[in-house]
């Protein structure tokens, strides 16, 4: 008898007294819009408006928080679909979805679970959940449902009451597919400025890169001042397309400029291929510098989320290429690293940073103070192994007491997985619920003021944040 797929209407709420307070505080949210300025959906998705292609290639080989679980139980990326470098593709979607379906029971306790079952149950409507014997009939019954008009991506938009979602671009994008979304869905679908490709100076390719720069801005990068002139027509071309924010990753938080001799020194070496792993790292955290001064004057938000070192087996990066789950969180320092940025811009008007980690250890250490005293500074919400039931509560219990609410940036979904968007900001919802709750029946805080903070959270912390 196949299992019963039916989500708990009061799943990641609390137990005991708070929990019918919770309950009404989440009621209050539940209609509000979402808002997703943070995020990695793919524009082509909105500007094609094409129909989904099946199951597998929408639900699971795109997402890394899937793939990685089941890489992790020993089957091979080949048999999940990854795409390799080389262009071969090894398994056939349904054979991919009955991989997955097979292992469903690996991803109990995970948020990855959480928001699968939102998706299969609230989103397609299934009835029963996966397994190795339900797996063909749930195939072709997401084939069908995806092939009806109201799921096209557009439509999609409407039914998840989505405002505003942001993509992630790179620097040389040519921003043609915005320009498009742009004209037929103003205002809805827009850029976000992500220049990491063209400052790490030993990235394979990087010279070529900063040549596309180049072209792109019309502008000639063959010296230091010419790619800085060339970053700021591009910021500029984004601005014109709508973006709000810029989007940096980088292993380290370091934001420490450089004299500008130093800084040409180094860029000519990459050049000419001759730059050392010490100044390129110098360099990345100059540009991180330079990028909030340019913030400053351009208004774009500064988005960064430090301390991951990616693509950490490099025969998977070899084979498969970046962004397949092999990227690992590491201790990261803020205090320090960004000082002399926020002594030059923790003040400026017009200037915003949202700082994501994935160090819980710095919560209450490093990012709460500074959040706490910087006006420029929000901190953004936990974000990818954070982004679970408790990694939410600890968040919260971490960064209060000392930096509030209102100097974080609301929820933002930070997901390439376009189905998932409901799920994730629903959870995000039912945990900020739970917490104010707990601080009503505690007397630490009166329900009225708990139904405000928690709008507040859900949508109003955003758009003030993103669109200040």
């Amino acid at each position: 008898m196949p299992k019963a797929l039916q989500p708990h209407p009061d799943r990641a709420l609390p137990a005991g007294e708070a929990r019918d307070v919770a309950r009404r505080i989440h009621a209050s949210t539940k209609g509000l819009p979402l808002l997703c300025f943070h995020g990695h959906v793919d524009a082509g998705l909105f500007a094609s408006d094409e129909a989904f292609g099946n199951p597998a290639d929408l639900l699971v080989v795109p997402d890394h928080y899937v793939t990685r679980m089941l890489v992790s139980q020993g089957v091979s990326p080949d048999r999940l679909g990854l795409p390799r470098r080389d262009g071969v593709r090894t398994a056939e979607p349904r054979d991919i979805w009955r991989e997955f379906c097979s292992h469903w029971h690996l991803f109990l306790g995970t948020p990855s679970r959480y928001w699968l079952e939102h998706e299969f149950a609230e989103v397609l409507g299934l009835k029963v959940a996966p397994s190795a014997e339900t797996a063909d009939e749930l195939y072709d019954e997401i084939s069908a449902r995806l092939a009806e008009p109201e799921f096209r991506p557009r439509a999609l938009l409407d039914r998840f009451r989505i405002e505003v979602i942001s993509t992630t671009d790179a620097a040389t994008d040519d921003l043609e597919q915005h320009a498009k979304l742009a004209a037929e869905l103003p205002g809805r679908v827009i850029p976000t400025f992500r220049p990491d490709a063209v400052v790490h100076l030993d990235r394979p390719g990087w010279s070529r890169l900063a040549r596309d720069l180049g072209v792109r801005a019309e502008v000639d990068t063959s010296s230091y001042a010419g790619y800085l002139d060339a970053l700021r027509q591009r910021r500029q071309a984004f601005v014109a397309a709508g973006a709000l924010a810029t989007d940096h990753g980088h292993l380290s938080a370091a934001a420490l400029p450089l004299d500008d001799s130093a800084a040409a020194r180094i860029y000519e070496a990459a050049l000419r291929d001759e730059v050392s792993a010490e100044d390129a790292a110098a360099f990345a955290g100059h540009m991180l510098f330079q990028m909030a001064a340019m913030s400053a004057e351009d208004g774009l938000v500064m988005q960064l989320h430090p301390g991951v070192l990616r693509d950490h087996h490099s025969g998977i990066h070899g084979t498969y290429g970046p962004d397949q789950g092999h990227d690992i969180p590491v201790a990261t320092e803020f205090t320090r690293s960004l000082r002399p940025l926020l002594e030059r811009f923790g003040h400026a008007e017009g200037f915003r940073l949202v700082l994501f980690t994935v160090d819980e250890t710095a919560y209450s250490r490093e990012l709460a103070p500074i959040a706490g005293v910087y006006p420029s500074v929000r901190l953004g919400a936990p974000w990818w192994f954070l982004d679970s039931p408790d990694g939410m509560r600890r968040f919260r219990d971490l960064v209060t007491e000392t930096a509030g609410f209102y100097n974080t940036s609301g929820f933002v979904d930070d997901t390439r997985a376009f189905l998932s968007i409901p799920a994730r900001h629903d959870l995000s919802r039912r945990i900020d619920a739970g917490y104010l709750a707990k601080l009503v029946v505690e007397h630490r805080l009166e329900e009225d003021d708990a139904f405000q903070v928690a709008q507040d959270l859900a949508y109003n912390l955003a758009r003030a944040t993103y669109m200040h």
